[in-house]
């Protein structure tokens, strides 16, 4: 189970018992009344101070305190699945939606965390959320790649030019994300081949399924034919929101974490990516 997954069922847990306390409260204050006459229900004989009555079909039916618990322990362990629209509509749906094409700009977020590939694509002045993918595999934890065979994949700021394509891998298609950037070389971590492609199998990559890479392969070589100097791949371990910063403050890795922030904090407020340069071995986000 996911970090994300677990801090929602401990939210929906603190929810449910704030919702029944609240409840018993109202129902102890205020007993329900039949609404025709707006007179209050009868309590039966032998009800105790814990036992309640509720509207139901006869109105008269009873519940107690123990039935709310049990009640709400159940509701607490149901799965909660939020549906996200950028994975289920196709590519085609995706582009007509946004009335894009094919070759317009394009930036690809990644977050290991969510397992998730994200493409926006611009069609004025900002990008738009075009599709989501999910990413069939990558090697490795949270944080960035250190050095050549650590299976780790990268986190960071990438650009992806027209010679990092390549048609003819061995993985069916796959593009170069350019690691060891700047950054990377600056803190002397090394590796190389470090790519998005196909086959669903990683070793350092982030890997997806054959017809998910030949979607996204095709909008970055369009746009780059198409006069996209670069395609910015930012590669983060989750989404940068306060509330996931706050529950990794104690990692090892929190400082860099801080830093790619910088840009994913950009990127929320212009929807557009940030001009990136590497001073005194840290990213320094521009306009």
């Amino acid at each position: 189970m996911s970090t994300m997954t677990r801090a929602w069922l401990i939210l929906a847990d603190i929810l449910v018992m704030i919702l029944l306390i609240s409840s018993l409260i109202l129902l102890h204050l205020n007993p329900p009344q039949k609404l025709k006459k707006h007179t209050p229900l009868p309590i039966e004989e032998n009800a105790t101070s814990d036992t309640f009555l509720l509207p139901s079909l006869d109105l008269n039916a009873t519940i107690t305190l123990e039935d709310l618990i049990r009640m709400g322990a159940e509701l607490s362990t149901e799965e909660y699945v939020i549906e996200n629209p950028f994975l289920s509509r196709t590519l085609d749906e995706g582009l007509a939606e946004l009335s894009a094409k094919v070759g317009d700009p394009v930036f690809i977020r990644i977050f290991k965390e969510e397992s998730l590939l994200e493409v926006w694509i611009r069609t004025g002045t900002e990008y738009q959320h075009l599709k989501d993918y999910v990413i069939c595999a990558y090697s490795g934890a949270l944080g960035p790649k250190l050095k050549e065979g650590d299976r780790q994949a990268p986190e960071g700021f990438y650009k992806v030019k027209k010679h990092q394509l390549n048609p003819n891998s061995k993985f069916h298609l796959s593009f170069n994300l350019g690691y060891p950037n700047q950054y990377d070389r600056a803190h002397d971590r090394t590796g190389s081949f470090l790519m998005v492609h196909g086959n669903c199998v990683s070793d350092g990559c982030y890997a997806m399924t054959n017809d998910k890479i030949e979607e996204i392969y095709a909008l970055v070589e369009s746009a780059l034919q198409k006069g996209q100097k670069y395609v910015q791949v930012h590669a983060y371990p989750f989404r940068m929101t306060e509330e996931m910063m706050a529950l990794f403050s104690e990692n090892e890795w929190y400082d860099f974490w801080v830093n790619l922030k910088e840009g994913y904090d950009y990127f929320e407020a212009e929807k557009s990516p940030p001009h990136i340069k590497v001073e005194d071995k840290r990213y320094s986000i521009y306009e």
